[in-house]
Formats: structure tokens, C-alpha cells, sequence
């Protein structure tokens, strides 16, 4: 690659992108690009009241499944099968319930668990999407992974993508890269200003997940942020930050969530996904192999 990257930054579903190429996409790719997040967006987000998430929360019903519903929903059904349960598609109410909720209220209202027996109110057969009863979905934890590479798949698909050679897709730091490689890296959870270490990727996709993003006060003067134990609909208190990188942005996102419990690192293993993660009393722990350059 020759000369300085073209980037286009813009903010969209409640987060800054970047998109970097070695030349600055044309004006269809960009509205392929912003028409592909809108219709993400309104199919899955908790956060604008005509999306299908919303409308199926009103009104449990059987619909036309998204094109997205069967690859995030099994990958979902996978990691709560891996964690035990602790990762639910029906955490949304739980997360609502803390404050975390369309209209970020960040009332604390308590913990409520999600339904144990999500599986038997939320199926996804045969291009089919129902909710037998009132709940409120969230694929939070996999859905911007997927989002990404649903985006770098729309900028590759480009008929002048050849001629780059270089695209990264960075979605608040959740990324994927093809052709050169990129040092990324690792933010402290605790201190924004530092690094836990850095990553090169090459072709690959790298996601994180941290409890000081999203955070906000409870109701009984402690803290609260948005990655909770759907048993227990409260926070997570034992790790404080997760990256994880993968062939695909969907599968990294899914394996940082995993990774805040017991279970996340088998299926990194089975997954065949590097992983680093730091609990709250400031340990770094990695998976065998791991590429990273850690600074511990």
C-alpha cells in the first residue's frame, strides 16, 4: 500500500466507525455500507421503538426470520450451552431492569434473571423467527461482531475493492482486517491511558469487551455495567476485560463474552480462537499460544 489509508469515520448504532481503505470508497459503497447497519439495526436493536426486537416484545408472535436470526441465534445457543447458561438471547429485560434501557434511564431497578427455559419462548426454525411470550431479545453479545462482518463483506464486495488491497472495519474497537497487518492495541480496563499489551492481526478479526464501557451507578451506591450472568441478571464481578481473535468478527465477539465466565475458554479452544482476558484483581491470563504481545 502506497500513501496514507483513506478513513471514513461516522457514529451509528450508538458507536463511532472507522473504515479504512487504501482509497476512499465510492458513494455506493458508503450507502451500501450505511443502508446494511440501518437494517441491522432494524431488525435487532433494543433501542429504537420500530425495530422487530422492540415490536416482537409488544407482541410475542411468529415472523419471517431475518437473514441474520439463524447464524447469531445458534452461535448464541452454543455460548450459553458453553457457560452454562450465563450468556442468554433473553437477557434484554435483565438489562433493562438495571437501567441499561432504550431510553437510558440508568434507573437500578435490581437484577432480574432471564428466563432459564429461553430455548421454549424463542425458536428459529424454518425461516421462522417466534416469542411464545413477552421478552425482550438482545444479541449484545455477538451482534456488532456480526455487524462488522457483515460491513467488510459490503466494502470487499466492491468492485474496486482488488485495487486496495487494504480494508480494516472498526466498529468502537471492535475490528476486522484484510491485507496489511495491524498492531492494535489492548486497552486497560482500568486506565484508559495505558495497555495491557498489543496485537498484530492480519486477516483475522478482533474483538473486546470490558466492564468499564457502559457503566453506570446502582441504586445501593456500587457500580453497575452491561455484561451480566443471565442467571442472576446482575453484573459480572470477576473479570474485567476480554479480547478475543478470530477468523470472523461474530465468532471473536461471541468468545470475549464468553470469556467472562467458566466455560469461555473451552469454547475458545473448540473455536480455535486466541484469547487474553484480565480479571478484577489485575491478573492477565491468555490461551496457550497466544500471539499477543502482553505487557505482564
Amino acid at each position: 500500500m502506497t500513501g496514507a489509508p483513506a478513513v471514513w469515520r461516522f457514529d451509528a448504532i450508538g458507536t463511532t466507525w472507522e473504515i479504512e481503505t487504501a482509497t476512499p470508497l465510492a458513494s455506493g459503497a458508503r450507502d451500501a455500507v450505511s443502508g446494511t447497519i440501518d437494517g441491522f439495526d432494524r431488525a435487532w436493536s433494543r433501542f429504537r421503538d420500530d425495530s422487530l426486537v422492540r415490536g416482537l416484545a409488544r407482541r410475542p408472535r411468529a415472523v419471517p426470520a431475518p437473514a441474520d436470526a439463524q447464524p447469531m441465534l445458534d452461535v448464541l445457543a452454543d455460548v450459553s450451552d458453553a457457560t452454562g447458561g450465563a450468556v442468554n438471547p433473553l437477557v434484554g429485560d435483565s438489562l433493562e431492569h438495571l437501567g441499561y434501557d432504550a431510553a437510558y434511564s440508568l434507573q437500578d431497578l435490581g437484577a432480574l434473571p432471564a428466563p432459564a427455559d429461553w430455548r421454549e419462548v424463542l425458536t428459529w426454525d424454518d425461516g421462522i423467527l417466534e416469542l411464545r411470550r413477552p421478552a425482550t431479545i438482545d444479541v449484545g453479545a455477538l451482534g456488532k461482531g456480526r455487524l462488522v462482518d457483515l460491513v467488510l463483506r459490503v466494502v470487499l464486495d466492491d468492485e474496486s475493492a482488488d485495487a486496495r488491497g487494504h480494508v480494516v472495519v472498526d466498529a468502537g474497537g471492535d475490528l476486522a482486517v484484510r491485507g496489511a497487518p495491524q498492531r492494535i492495541g489492548l486497552e486497560h480496563p482500568f486506565d484508559r491511558h495505558r495497555a495491557v499489551g498489543v496485537w498484530e492481526v492480519t486477516d483475522a478479526a478482533l474483538c473486546a469487551s470490558a466492564t468499564n464501557r457502559r457503566a453506570w451507578p446502582s441504586a445501593a451506591g456500587g457500580g453497575l455495567h452491561h455484561v451480566l450472568d443471565a442467571r442472576t441478571g446482575a453484573p459480572v464481578r470477576t473479570i474485567a476485560a476480554t479480547w478475543a481473535v478470530a477468523r470472523d468478527a461474530m465468532t471473536a465477539d461471541a468468545v470475549a463474552t464468553a470469556l467472562f465466565f467458566d466455560g469461555g475458554p473451552r469454547l475458545a479452544h473448540d473455536r480455535r480462537v486466541e484469547w487474553v482476558r484480565m480479571t478484577t484483581d489485575g491478573r492477565v491470563e491468555w490461551s496457550p499460544g497466544c500471539r499477543a504481545d502482553l505487557f505482564t
